[in-house]
């Protein structure tokens, strides 16, 4: 949801599911996660475009040779995250780049990318870089599992993509141990309704970011969605490419808009899926996402032939009665109200998975127990069967909070109770308490409400918005096309269900393929049925 929803291309979203739906045996990853904005970054100096490579004065110093020049080696590929090393078309590599871009010759950090190289090099078209979502999605991790989507860009493209800063293989923020994770899951309620589960959950989100702080502490400020876009340009640069050429998806097409602001002139053949609305705060995506993923339930309801507002109010009982007594299942762990929700969640995101929701709902509802819902959830949370997680929720709060300047208050978050439950009755206290909690006295400060995405002079970037997306509702397309500017954002609509067109309906996916390929530009308002 605003903060917690993980997102990403259709492919990986399907990746999610895929252990539940075969074996129900808990183990499945969340590959590409997220549904958040995020806001430009931390620290000093990061509102102008730097270096002046636009042909405009520059906030920031220019970069040194050191850096611009870097040869990348690219090696075999090691595994990571407990997932098996890609195939050997996969290469990797590090590149260098500043911790903080207003110290351009101080400290460094490596930014960790993945390579498959295009397959007809007489026809290659260059570089086309990725990131999938979150924020906080490892771009290393996820590409290769994701690649079948993408086999017929791959014929002319190179497919590229990176960990972003704070993420993985690219300093990856660590703020608490399994354990702790484990424990704060188990007795944390993410809809507190007495005074001492409000204490405990506020004393959770500052006790998280001290963990952050404590073992992140020198890249927690550098961190953000600007500083990761400088990042982009640096890695188009020591690629060779003249442009960047882009495929954003969820948070990625928050991080495509900031570049395109950034380095308008550097933008080339882009798209931007799944797309985050820019004009939207804190506040503003909750209520973003209260709608969308009651919108998608509701359409998920009538599918099943059910009375949507009916269906609704019976969920939302099952989670009070989950809430006052969590179920069994059968690992010995309980489901209690907040993985309940998390488990809900989790099949929204594409309609291929509304088959398992039935049988997780039924399951809860008819026998009482709550393994699937629970399965579901450990999916959505990167928990292994071994109870290890991974650590995309560390990244993506540090790069949602070194982003945001927002900090609402647990009395504010009370306050928007009662219009977050009329939005939705399942998810809408979630997602009030959701706004309070997630940078609760976080130890950096973020950049600013709203991230810029305008971006004059930069060549036409098509923005796919559709029309039953939970995570990232349609509305927030349109915004974002209008942000960009006129002539630069082609809005492309997708009637349909899920979190991502691409690799879903033939008629974008094949739109989208020829502007890579072919740089055929549609008309600005052309709808896939």
């Amino acid at each position: 949801m605003v903060h917690h929803a993980r997102a990403g291309a259709p492919a990986a979203a399907a990746l999610l599911l895929t252990g539940v739906l075969a074996g129900c045996d808990g183990g499945a990853q969340a590959d590409g996660k997220a549904g958040r904005s995020a806001a430009p970054s931390s620290a000093e100096g990061l509102g102008a475009p730097s270096d002046g490579s636009d042909g405009k004065p520059g906030a920031l110093p220019a970069l040194p040779a050191a850096l611009t020049s870097q040869q990348p080696v690219w090696n075999r590929c090691k595994a990571v995250g407990g997932q098996n090393a890609p195939d050997s078309s996969w290469r990797c590599a590090t590149v260098k780049v500043p911790l903080n871009y207003a110290e351009p010759t101080g400290d460094t950090i490596g930014i960790a990318l993945i390579r498959k190289e295009a397959r007809d090099k007489g026809r290659r078209l260059g570089s086309m870089l990725f990131n999938f979502g979150g924020p906080g999605g490892s771009g290393v991790s996820i590409l290769p599992r994701a690649a079948g989507s993408y086999g017929k860009l791959n014929t002319r493209y190179d497919l590229v993509s990176f960990d972003p800063r704070g993420v993985a293989g690219s300093s990856g923020v660590k703020c608490r141990t399994d354990r702790e994770q484990e424990d704060a899951n188990r007795k944390i309620d993410m809809t507190p309704d007495t005074a001492a589960e409000q204490a405990a959950f506020m004393k959770d989100g500052a006790d998280f970011g001290a963990g952050c702080e404590r073992n992140s502490g020198k890249v927690l400020p550098y961190v953000g969605t600007t500083s990761a876009a400088r990042d982009m340009d640096l890695i188009r640069e020591v690629l060779g490419d003249r442009k960047l050429t882009y495929f954003g998806i969820s948070y990625g097409t928050e991080l495509g808009g900031t570049y395109a602001h950034l380095f308008p002139k550097h933008v080339g053949r882009t798209v931007l899926d799944a797309v985050v609305d820019p004009t939207a705060d804190t506040l503003g995506h909750a209520r973003n996402q209260a709608t969308g993923f009651q919108r998608a339930l509701e359409n998920y309801l009538k599918d099943r032939g059910q009375d949507p507002k009916a269906g609704t109010l019976r969920i939302a009982r099952l989670l009070e009665r989950i809430d006052r007594k969590p179920l069994p299942t059968s690992s010995g762990r309980k489901l209690n109200e907040t993985l309940a929700i998390t488990g809900i969640v989790t099949p929204l995101y594409s309609r291929s998975g509304w088959p398992v929701l039935t049988q997780a709902l039924d399951e809860a509802e008819k026998q009482g127990t709550g393994n699937l819902l629970l399965q579901l959830a450990d999916s959505y949370n990167g928990r292994d069967e071994n109870g290890h997680y991974d650590t995309q929720n560390h990244s993506q709060r540090a790069i949602s909070c070194a982003d945001s300047k927002l900090r609402p208050t647990a009395d504010d978050a009370g306050a928007l109770l009662p219009e977050f439950r009329k939005l939705s009755p399942v998810f809408g206290p979630f997602l009030a308490w959701d706004t309070a909690g997630w940078c609760a006295d976080w130890p950096v400060k973020g950049e600013h409400d709203t991230p810029e995405a305008s971006a004059p002079g930069a060549g036409p970037i098509l923005v796919v918005g559709t029309t039953g997306d939970p995570a990232t509702p349609y509305e927030g397309a349109q915004k974002m096309a209008d942000e960009l500017g006129k002539s630069v954002g082609i809005m492309l609509t997708n009637k349909g269900e899920g979190h991502g067109a691409y690799g879903e309906k033939a008629c974008v996916t094949s739109t989208v393929d020829a502007y890579f390929l072919d740089g055929k530009v549609p008309a600005s308002g052309k709808t896939c049925s």
